[in-house]
């Protein structure tokens, strides 16, 4: 069974400047995937040619819920894939 590495392009206020200064693109990936199975989802996925690829956790935060008990929401893993030049995703 394959799983999920990439579940979503993440559309952010950094994202969009990453964009246009350095052809970098944010992904929310899968937390178990390491950096060449991400780069193998994005080049599959959006046939493109992946240059580099960085990788950050990201922990959940604190909320409150109706009580006084606090939950978490989820950690979760972003990933900033750098294309080569002349490369690009085309967003709907």
């Amino acid at each position: 069974m394959s799983k999920l590495v990439v579940k979503k392009i993440l559309m952010t206020e950094k994202g969009s400047r990453l964009k246009e200064v350095g052809n970098q693109y944010l992904f929310e990936v899968d937390r178990g995937s390491n950096k060449l199975e991400i780069r193998r989802a994005v080049e599959q996925q959006f046939n493109v040619k992946v240059k580099d690829v960085n990788t950050m956790m990201r922990p959940g935060k604190a909320k409150r819920q109706r009580t006084m008990s606090y939950g978490h929401t989820p950690a979760w893993k972003r990933a900033v894939v750098t294309l080569q030049d002349g490369q690009s995703i085309e967003m709907a």
